[in-house]
């Protein structure tokens, strides 16, 4: 941003990171993603009126799409703007505080690890059918079926997945732009969750959120790539060798440009194959497997993902601080 240096801007995402470390996601106020969500479906409702009834082609249900991204990543960046601006008027401390805050909400690391460990209580208790039920908060497929592994492969997917999603792209716009372009990122990639599928209701409807985030996450996830490479290089129980070798044999398969990259370095890094089978109601996917399977997934591998991704943000805090450190001297 305009208004920040910078050393200033990369002082406050290290500062964001660590609220998000210590606090998680929000309870009070209501979550910025919240609201966020409350605009894109009252945006849908009034951009498709009419469409139900087949009154529209394909291409123009794809430009009321094109309507609706703009319209949404447009007023989440004007909003945080006009926020951040009035309170560096009022006092810059004020403004420092408010990016940091802000910032915080678009990150999630803490938020990652709560949701994934709701899953691996019940199972080391060995409660199949909770651990059943949390894991259906994290994913989109059916789960009243999954037996232990396959609750484990939906778990470590999700977590590796948002590990760009939920902390390195919005670092990243957050360095390059403060709480504005890290609250428009998270618009972008909430769009994208509730419209960005390729099935008929969103197929058109939803074709510029869903490119519009391939295109946020693209640098992003590379270099969660990389990241988790070297994570993998410095922890215990973890191969680095294994996740560069898994990123470039399968995070191509992924029909995804992005989470194949996240995904396929940690079923390297863990010794572990992910893909698979998934049913979304009476339809089955079958995923392209990503690693190898050199073991059985265990619930044990939901807590290698989880120091994964937290090793991915320690890094990425290492790294601020000591580029900050070098820009002082």
């Amino acid at each position: 941003m305009l208004l920040y240096s910078w050393e200033q801007t990369a002082w406050m995402a290290l500062a964001a990171i660590a609220v998000d470390w210590l606090v998680g996601d929000p309870r009070w106020p209501t979550h910025p993603v919240i609201w966020i969500g409350r605009l894109v479906s009252r945006l849908e409702r009034l951009l498709r009126r009419g469409e139900a009834a087949g009154a529209r082609s394909p291409g123009r249900v794809r430009l009321t799409g094109v309507a609706l991204t703009v319209l949404t990543v447009g007023a989440a960046f004007s909003v945080m703007l006009g926020i951040v601006l009035v309170c560096d008027r009022i006092h810059p401390w004020l403004g420092y505080a408010a990016n940091v805050w802000f910032i915080s909400t678009t990150l999630a690391v803490r938020g990652l690890k709560d949701a994934a460990m709701l899953v691996y209580r019940p199972l080391a208790a060995g409660d199949l059918p909770e651990a059943r039920k949390y894991v259906g908060y994290i994913v989109g497929r059916d789960t009243t079926r999954l037996d232990e592994p396959e609750i484990v492969r939906a778990t470590v997917e999700t977590v590796a997945e948002n590990t760009v999603d939920a902390f390195v792209s919005p670092l990243v716009f957050a360095l390059l732009g403060g709480a504005p372009l890290a609250m428009l990122y998270r618009a972008a990639n909430t769009l994208d969750s509730m419209v960005g599928y390729k099935n008929e209701k969103y197929m058109h409807f939803g074709w510029a959120s869903a490119r519009l985030d391939d295109a946020l996450n693209y640098v992003p996830a590379r270099l969660t790539g990389l990241l988790i490479v070297i994570v993998s290089l410095l922890g215990r129980g973890l191969s680095a060798g294994r996740a560069a070798k898994s990123i470039w044999r399968f995070a191509s398969l992924h029909p995804s440009p992005n989470s194949g990259i996240p995904e396929s370095a940690t079923a390297g890094a863990i010794g572990i194959e992910l893909g698979g089978l998934n049913r979304y109601g009476d339809v089955v996917s079958d995923r392209a497997r990503m690693g190898w399977p050199l073991r059985e997934k265990k619930r044990g591998d939901i807590l290698l993902t989880i120091r994964i991704c937290y090793g991915v943000s320690y890094l990425a805090a290492g790294g601020l601080l000591c580029a900050i450190i070098a820009n002082m001297w």
